[in-house]
């Protein structure tokens, strides 16, 4: 029969510093993903194109980064590197990892939404003057993200999940926050569950953000 006691004034001292492990979680999701788009963009260009260096590159980076555990990354740029007289935080270890793999899993992502646009679309805004860039600026790409955004949305949730892998490397973001405070007051399973919730709700935080920006920037 259970006869577990909770005890959740622990909990509710601990806050403080839940939140702010809640922050740098935030932080690193949020930059891994603006990086990430950012890279992934013209290597989805040149995974579509299926020729040249920058086809070979890409596809290096997404074979290496999709067929890899996201720890693994996060332990070859913390402890990894070392080896190269490289000392980083691992603030930076964990956002390097997460945006190197957003950026493997973005690349395939946008390269299925370019596959779905109209050929067409890239000459209709070369004859009104685009060069390639404006084209995919201004054409190409909303028409990708309109496409894909279920999948994109679903990548930041992921990548904000992985980012509690950055407890094993010593940082304090929601999940490491959440360690130290159990290993303290051997309070696990209600700093477990608290954290559940926290993670919960930043994921429906992200998904409903992004609803807000794809209706405001399509009007729909």
């Amino acid at each position: 029969m259970l006869d577990y006691q909770f005890y959740w004034t622990i909990v509710w001292d601990a806050l403080p510093q839940l939140f702010s492990g809640a922050w740098v979680t935030l932080q690193i999701t949020l930059l891994s993903v603006i990086i990430g788009t950012a890279i992934a963009m013209p290597m989805s260009i040149a995974r579509h194109r299926s020729s040249g260096p920058g086809y070979r590159i890409s596809t290096a980076w997404v074979e290496l980064s999709r067929n890899t555990p996201v720890l693994f990354q996060v332990y070859m740029m913390y402890f990894g590197v070392g080896v190269l007289s490289i000392n980083i935080s691992s603030y930076m270890a964990v956002l390097i990892a997460i945006t190197f793999n957003n950026a493997g899993y973005l690349t395939e992502i946008f390269r299925g939404g370019l596959a779905a646009v109209p050929r067409q679309q890239m000459a209709t805004a070369r004859s009104l003057g685009m060069n390639n860039a404006q084209s995919f600026i201004h054409v190409i790409f909303p028409q990708v993200f309109a496409i894909v955004f279920p999948s994109f949305v679903t990548q930041c949730v992921w990548a904000m999940l992985n980012t509690s892998l950055g407890m094993l490397v010593g940082l304090h973001e929601l999940a490491g926050a959440a360690q130290y405070a159990q290993s303290v007051s051997f309070r696990t399973f209600e700093f477990f569950i608290i954290t559940a919730v926290f993670y919960y709700a930043i994921a429906k935080l992200i998904q409903f953000s992004a609803q807000m920006f794809f209706r405001l920037m399509y009007r729909r």
